[in-house]
């Protein structure tokens, strides 16, 4: 299996390669040269996998079909160091709970940080070091984080020989508890950088630091967010294992729902679906930074400046430029690199926006792709709040109630909608205590979590200074 770069003008690299390398070296985003395609046989057999053996061997079936220069046994023991019980919490690794007659909730948040994104960061920590390992050689990993990203990625590489995270996150725009998740760990590899501005500022430093190739070589630099390929691959596996846990036959199809800022989690339902998950719908749910909705209704994508991105209850997806937007792009328009470049390019820094609406694929990205959207505001998130808490007794988090509100407003009739939750509502407790006038419990590791000492350095939106943070923090060899 070789990956090709969403721009087309970067050489077909391994797997092993595009896992320490990024974002690609013409500014694309890497995907597989095409998707294995899953028939109902191939199904059968997965759907057994999953109820016999788990789902760290579910993974490694996946997985194998996209990773073909990392040994299988050397895979397949990777994939089951990471997904065990006491790491996720249960056996079932993402288990699936009733919200309403139809609608499903999958629990995607029992991970050491208790976000969806510990299920691929934790194999990404393991695939870092054994590769790293095998090549005798080192990693600065640069990331982003809007909230839960972050402390994912500190809690999966800390201590983990040769790597050192530098984290950059939006100054004083995250919870108080995912703020302390992060900026409580001292461990000698982690850097935690907050930069005063939003999350699109973070994120583009990471790409410009990352499109400098001179700087990226020498400095080593990798990156743990979503333009990462293996972690988009690492999240494939939930929406096999959520299509399993809500059906009885292969036959049968669903609709997910997805709390969506940065276009990553729903991005792996789209390459789920391409390889033939019987999928109906794609659900992408928003909140008032609403880039995405906006462009499933109109065709506009339209980024939006610092100004304009709006400070939520659901600060995760704060998002105003989504950076995975392109790897669907680049499928709709038959894989056109050119077009995609001109249109992630030179068209979004010019006007910032391009409209779509008129090309003869749009009609595509409901009916070939599956696509449709919505938003919430912060009141309708408080009220979905409350009403599922009173209807199941389970208390969601702000992020997931936008995909509970938008999901099940667009589930069909005989059609399973699998909402996957985003967070734990203990780490948005005082959102939670105004909803439902209680505050949600926590897990006993994380009691007194925000009165720790805090190791974390401000700085301005300025790429020149991360860059000097990074050539000046020491001998990697050292950590």
């Amino acid at each position: 299996m070789r990956y090709v770069s969403t721009r087309g003008q970067a050489p077909a690299r391994s797997f092993s390669d595009i896992l320490l390398e990024g974002l690609a070296p013409d500014g694309g985003l890497y995907l597989p040269e095409r998707y294995p395609q899953v028939d109902r046989a191939l199904l059968a057999r997965w759907r057994e996998t999953l109820a016999q053996r788990g789902y760290a061997a579910l993974a490694f079936e996946i997985l194998r079909l996209y990773v073909d220069d990392i040994p299988e046994r050397d895979l397949r023991e990777i994939c089951a160091r990471t997904y065990m019980a006491d790491v996720f919490g249960s056996a079932a690794i993402t288990p699936l709970k009733k919200l309403d007659d139809g609608c499903y909730l999958q629990g995607l948040s029992n991970g050491p940080t208790l976000a969806f994104k510990d299920l691929a960061m934790q194999l990404l920590g393991h695939l870092f070091e054994y590769e790293l390992a095998r090549r005798g050689t080192h990693l600065n990993v640069l990331g982003a984080t809007s909230g839960d990203t972050g402390s994912a990625a500190e809690y999966a590489m800390r201590g983990k020989r040769g790597i050192r995270v530098f984290m950059l996150s939006p100054h004083g725009r995250m919870s108080a508890f995912q703020q302390a998740q992060m900026y409580s760990l001292q461990d000698p590899n982690i850097v935690n950088i907050a930069i005063d501005g939003v999350f699109d500022d973070c994120q583009d430093i990471v790409k410009a630091v990352s499109a400098d190739l001179e700087f990226k070589r020498r400095y080593a630099i990798g990156t743990v967010n979503s333009i990462n390929w293996a972690r988009l691959l690492a999240q494939v596996v939930y929406y096999f294992a959520g299509y399993f846990l809500a059906t009885e036959s292969n036959e049968e199809r669903v609709s997910f729902a997805v709390p969506s800022g940065n276009f990553g989690n729903v991005c792996a339902g789209h390459i789920a679906r391409q390889m033939g998950l019987p999928i109906a719908q794609l659900v992408v749910a928003t909140n008032e930074n609403d880039v995405l909705d906006e462009f499933f209704r109109t065709g506009i994508y339209r980024v939006r400046g610092s100004a304009e991105t709006r400070e939520t209850s659901s600060p995760s997806m704060d998002i105003s430029k989504a950076s995975n937007f392109e790897r669907f792009v680049f499928d709709w328009l038959g894989r056109d690199g050119a077009r995609v470049a001109e249109l992630f390019g030179s068209t979004l820094a010019g006007s910032r926006q391009f409209d779509l609406s008129g090309d003869p694929a749009w009609p595509e990205v409901a009916q070939r792709y599956g696509f449709v959207s919505g938003k919430s505001t912060d009141a309708e998130r408080i009220a979905t709040i409350r009403a599922v808490y009173r209807q199941s007794g389970l208390i969601i988090d702000p992020h997931t109630a936008n995909g509970v509100r938008t999901g099940c407003a667009h589930a069909r009739p005989g059609v399973a909608m699998v909402v996957l939750e985003t967070a734990l509502a203990a780490k948005f407790a005082a959102t939670i205590g105004g909803a439902i006038g209680r505050l949600p419990e926590r897990p006993a590791r994380f009691d007194g979590l925000e009165e720790r000492p805090q190791r974390v350095r401000v700085m301005p939106a300025d790429v020149d200074q991360v860059k000097n943070l990074i050539a000046h923090a020491g001998d990697l060899a050292s950590v």
